[in-house]
């Protein structure tokens, strides 16, 4: 009955131990987020943050492995940058270049491709707008730490909202100016008995026409100096200057 009693006491203390060790098994196991949080960190500040123009660095495996859950909040960026690469810089620069014309005739002549590039255009702002909204939703839902939470708004910032904003600067520039040159079609479709086409000129047979027509490319000129200033900052955002 001694022997059962001394047991009895023992047990106690074995199960302390027990708790104890079960406590220190749960600490080592989350220790890990404090490193993942630092590691990811340093790679905003580093690799975004810090650095000239819009860089959306790719982490490698070892990176990817080291920001833990904190993996996800980055590819928020990645694929807001993925989409406004593939969905709308791409088919912009590609826009851009079926809608430009060297020559007044050019106006005349490649109407149709003018039109349409304006139609795409459009969507190209409807996905801008679409793929931002996801990202900032994703953005507000996020419960970081407040050290990280600092360093990520930033690299947000930098990498979405700033990006998202300045494309659509140049988004109306870029209508404004494709407005004006059908307008300029349009007009000497319409007076085409008073215009000949020289070259890369265009004259008129009376002074009233080309009073209009003067007004017109001046216009013109305005706007597309409004969209090369727009371009010029969209320039500056990628690469830092």
């Amino acid at each position: 009955m001694a022997a059962m009693h001394s047991l009895r006491q023992r047990r106690p203390g074995l199960f302390l131990a027990l708790c104890l060790a079960a406590v220190s098994v749960l600490s080592a196991c989350g220790s890990k987020e404090p490193d993942q949080r630092a590691a990811f960190i340093q790679f905003l500040q580093t690799r975004i943050v810090d650095r000239p123009g819009v860089r959306v660095p790719r982490p490698n495996e070892d990176e990817k492995k080291s920001f833990g859950p904190y993996l996800a909040d980055y590819s928020v960026i990645t694929a807001f940058n993925d989409t406004l690469s593939n969905s709308v810089s791409k088919p912009m620069g590609e826009l851009m270049s079926k809608g430009a014309f060297r020559s007044v005739g050019d106006v005349v002549a490649r109407r149709g491709d003018i039109q349409l590039v304006k139609g795409e255009l459009g969507n190209l702002s409807a996905a801008l707008d679409k793929e931002r909204a996801r990202a900032d939703a994703a953005h507000a839902a996020m419960k970081q730490p407040d050290d990280l939470k600092s360093v990520y708004d930033k690299a947000y910032g930098k990498t979405v909202t700033l990006p998202a904003t300045t494309f659509m600067e140049v988004f109306p520039a870029v209508d404004a100016t494709l407005d004006q040159t059908l307008r300029v079609a349009d007009y000497l479709q319409l007076n085409r008995n008073k215009v000949q086409f020289s070259g890369g000129t265009v004259m008129t047979i009376d002074s009233e026409t080309q009073g209009e027509l003067n007004k017109m490319l001046e216009d013109l000129q305005a706007r597309a100096a409004a969209l090369s200033t727009a371009q010029g900052k969209l320039q500056a955002l990628t690469y830092g200057s």
